[in-house]
Parts: structure tokens; C-alpha cells; sequence
């Protein structure tokens, strides 16, 4: 299959999401074909894989209605706006208090994915775009999440990974990665020494759900002559905050 057919299937499938989902109950084939404007084979076709994938259901009576995976899936979303709105007010006021880029960050599989952003207003600043990617051996919260998940992962992290230099700075080596992530663990934050970015660098805590689970990572970026180790209090402090904001008290 061509990269055309693969889109236009997607787009199909899309669009018979969005027609089933117009319907509190369930919907006919004969339906979802009419409305789509797509021969009644294609839409079998599409559906019997949107079933398979748990993004559709199909009833005894032949009736169709969405599956409880775009439910799954929807569930994450909502935690996600929820952390965001949060986290918002008090991004702002650490931004505020120590006038850099604040930054909130999820895990996905080995890298840690920008979802929110307090930018500092002076000229020269650190910018994440929302959306963007880094690998987390070279995020300062990324390392904090790969400690929580133990000595065994950070090595299965490495070996999958390889741990790609993107500075001289880069944390390259096994050893030294299991012994950094430990010692983030301990002081409870941790530093990015312009290993993802030279002239970069940040300080990163985590931020905990109400089961305490890991819910985000908290970090400010500056230009490493700006950085203050005097901020690891109020970084902390915020990340605290935010923690308890989410239903977690230590």
C-alpha cells in the first residue's frame, strides 16, 4: 500500500469515528455507509478493523458504537488538560519569581514530550516549543523519571537507546548514568549541565499524582550563566505545590 492509500484509509476511518459518534446508541451499516458515501464493502472492511483495534464495537444485532479504547485514550487526554491547567498558575509564579522559562514535561517511552510553558519576557531566554521531544538522559527531569523506575531500567533505557551524545557534556556511559540518576533520586531534583544544548542548563523535580504516581516533571531553563543553585529550593518548593494541587501530600 502506497503512502496515498494509507492516508486515505485514515481518513476514512476518521470519518466514520466521527459519523458513529453522532449517535447516543448505536448506528446501522447501512447508515454509516450512507452518510459517508462510501460502498457498503469498504465501510465493513474499515469498521472490521476498527473493531479489532477496540476503537469500535459491534453488537449481536449488527449495530455499530465506539469502543471503550477511544475511552482509554480519552481518559489520558483528560489527565493530561487537568495536569496543564494545574500546573499553569504556578509555572507563572515561579517563572515570575526567578524570571526564566518554566517548563512541564510527560514521559512517552524514552523521551520526555514539552506539554506546557511559562516563557521568561527577557530577551535573551531558553524557549521549548510545546509538542517537542528529548531523549530523557539528557533532561534534567528525565533523569529523576528514569531513577523512579530503577537501577535495571536505566540500563535496559541505555542499551535500547545507546545514549546519544548531543553536547560533550552528554552523559554517554552506563555507569555514570545509574550513578547521576541515583544521586537525583537522593537530593530529590536534578540538573541538565548543558548536555542538551550547550549554554543551556536546568533544574528538573517531579511532580507526583494523588496515587503517587509519577505525574510530570517540573523544570526552569536558563542560560547556564544565569542558572542559581539558590532556585533548587524554589524549584522544589513549586513542584511541591503542584504535587499537592494534584491530590498528593507527603
Amino acid at each position: 500500500m502506497n503512502n496515498t492509500s494509507s492516508i486515505q484509509v485514515i481518513d476514512r476511518m476518521a470519518l466514520l469515528l466521527d459519523i458513529i459518534a453522532q449517535y447516543e446508541d448505536t448506528v446501522s451499516l447501512k447508515i454509516i455507509s450512507a452518510e459517508s458515501e462510501l460502498h457498503t464493502s469498504t465501510v465493513y472492511r474499515i469498521l472490521s478493523s476498527l473493531i479489532q483495534h477496540q476503537f469500535v464495537e459491534r453488537d449481536e444485532a449488527g449495530q455499530y458504537r465506539l469502543g471503550v479504547k477511544l475511552l482509554h485514550l480519552g481518559s489520558h487526554v483528560r489527565q493530561r488538560i487537568g495536569l496543564r491547567e494545574q500546573a499553569k498558575p504556578i509555572m507563572q509564579d515561579l517563572r515570575d519569581k526567578l524570571g526564566e522559562t518554566v517548563n512541564l514535561t510527560v514521559r512517552e517511552n524514552d523521551e520526555v514530550v514539552y506539554v506546557e510553558r511559562a516563557i521568561s519576557d527577557k530577551m535573551i531566554r531558553v524557549e521549548q516549543v510545546i509538542g517537542s521531544r528529548a531523549p530523557l538522559h539528557v533532561t534534567a527531569v528525565g533523569k529523576l523519571m528514569l531513577a523512579a523506575s530503577g537501577e535495571r531500567e536505566c540500563r535496559d533505557y541505555a542499551l535500547r537507546t545507546g545514549l546519544p551524545a548531543y553536547t560533550k557534556n552528554t552523559i554517554t556511559d552506563i555507569d555514570e548514568l545509574i550513578h547521576r540518576t541515583a544521586e537525583a533520586k537522593d537530593n530529590g531534583f536534578a540538573y541538565d549541565n548543558e548536555e542538551a544544548e550547550i549554554g543551556v542548563g536546568c533544574i528538573g523535580v517531579l511532580v507526583q499524582s494523588n496515587s503517587g504516581e509519577i505525574a510530570a516533571g517540573l523544570s526552569v531553563s536558563a542560560p547556564i550563566d544565569r542558572r542559581k543553585d539558590e532556585w533548587v529550593a524554589i524549584v522544589k518548593e513549586a513542584g511541591k505545590r503542584l504535587s499537592e494541587s494534584l491530590g498528593y501530600f507527603v
